[in-house]
């Protein structure tokens, strides 16, 4: 198997882990109903994913650093094809709760040995797109993996799922065993030595943006199903169409905005597709329930959310070259992090029955990201324009 095949194994992985991640918000009401818990309760099994998969990663690298990187990865995917295998047999509301934990860290585990691997089998000048590879194979989750998790609890049983996904998970570890290479571990970085990365300013606010961006974002994702299904009156079929037009708007999108910071810059690339998005979340409770109304408003969201990605990781990057893949698993802890948070108060607005305003908490987490980036930007303009004149005055 060439090494272009093995990256490509590689995106399958991370195809499997995000659709363990994400499988959840597409089948959140038929969750709640077999389990005679809430809506809002069902939605907290994306909280509690998140919040391990962002506090706890970046301590079981650290811990594990000095591992095999290959032995590491079928080490964490033994772990997560068993647990998900549970998810489906597991009685209880506490042990789906304690089984999405568990689950999460060793997804976290995984996706962290995945990128590495990426870049050690990338031919040089290549580990970019290795890298985006293995990212797009996460995303495609949401065209694929989301729609056909609905398809099969709709036709099934939402517990099919997780069986699949385990037995998935035991045919990608027999491959990673006969096809991937051993790769010595990096040199540990020391988490006291990551954390100092967060009193850098610039690196601090955008490591913000991201938290809000993703958490605003997940403050409506979670509960998309019921969002659907109660306000827009749609059925099982719909709900499906939807989502999966959603995913490919989110596919085309993390494409779109490469090529946008590319082309027009981080900046004008961030702050104008979370203006977009902003605007597109607004306007979702007053379109009543025009089918396309609701696809156009779904395709804007979803090219604003997937295309801010890319310009914040290039301006996080771009902070700190020398340390680009510690700032990046800041980058995806914060995410995490922002994804449980968002999730938990989406949770509670639907508690309340605010699920038809849930939008607009997304739209407000959205808004403090833009005002933090214009911030930035005005500050780094300043700092340049006088560094300049010193220079000038040094040279005189």
């Amino acid at each position: 198997m060439s090494n272009m095949w093995k990256i490509y194994l590689l995106a399958g992985i991370s195809f499997l882990i995000g659709t363990s991640e994400y499988v959840i918000a597409g089948i959140l009401d038929v969750i709640a109903e077999s389990n005679n818990i809430s809506v809002s309760s069902a939605g907290q099994l994306i909280t509690v994913f998140s919040m391990a998969f962002g506090l706890g990663t970046p301590f079981l690298i650290a811990m594990t650093s000095r591992m095999e990187r290959k032995k590491l990865l079928i080490y964490a995917l033994i772990v997560f094809s068993i647990i998900n295998s549970l998810i489906a047999i597991v009685t209880g509301y506490e042990m789906l709760i304690a089984a999405r934990i568990i689950s999460a860290l060793s997804a976290g585990v995984i996706q962290v040995t995945l990128l590495t691997l990426a870049s050690v089998l990338a031919a040089p000048g290549k580990q970019g797109s290795a890298i985006a590879t293995v990212i797009m194979g996460g995303s495609s989750a949401l065209v694929i993996g989301v729609p056909i998790g609905r398809v099969v609890a709709s036709n099934y049983d939402w517990n099919m799922i997780f069986i699949g996904i385990g037995v998935v998970g035991v045919l990608f570890l027999v491959l990673t065993l006969f096809t991937i290479p051993k790769i010595v571990a990096e040199e540990p970085v020391p988490l006291r030595e990551q954390f100092k990365f967060f009193m850098q300013p610039r690196i601090s606010a955008f490591l913000l943006v991201t938290f809000l961006w993703l958490g605003s974002y997940s403050v409506v994702f979670t509960y998309i199903s019921p969002y659907f299904l109660d306000i827009f009156g749609m059925n099982g079929q719909g709900v499906t169409t939807a989502l999966f037009i959603f995913g490919i708007a989110s596919a085309l999108a993390s494409k779109l905005g490469g090529f946008s910071t590319d082309k027009w810059g981080a900046f004008r690339t961030l702050t104008g597709g979370m203006i977009l998005g902003a605007i597109a979340l607004l306007l979702f409770p007053f379109i009543g329930q025009s089918s396309f109304l609701i696809y156009i408003l779904l395709i804007l969201w979803a090219l604003s959310a997937w295309s801010s990605g890319a310009p914040i990781q290039f301006q996080l990057i771009s902070f700190a070259p020398a340390a680009a893949s510690i700032v990046l698993s800041l980058h995806s802890a914060l995410g995490q992090l922002g994804m449980s948070a968002g999730a938990g108060i989406g949770g509670i607005a639907v508690k309340n029955g605010l699920l038809k305003y849930i939008p607009w908490v997304g739209a407000l987490g959205l808004t403090i990201a833009i005002v933090i980036t214009i911030i930035d930007n005005v500050l780094s303009k300043q700092k340049q324009t006088k560094q300049t004149h010193n220079n000038l005055c040094i040279e005189k």
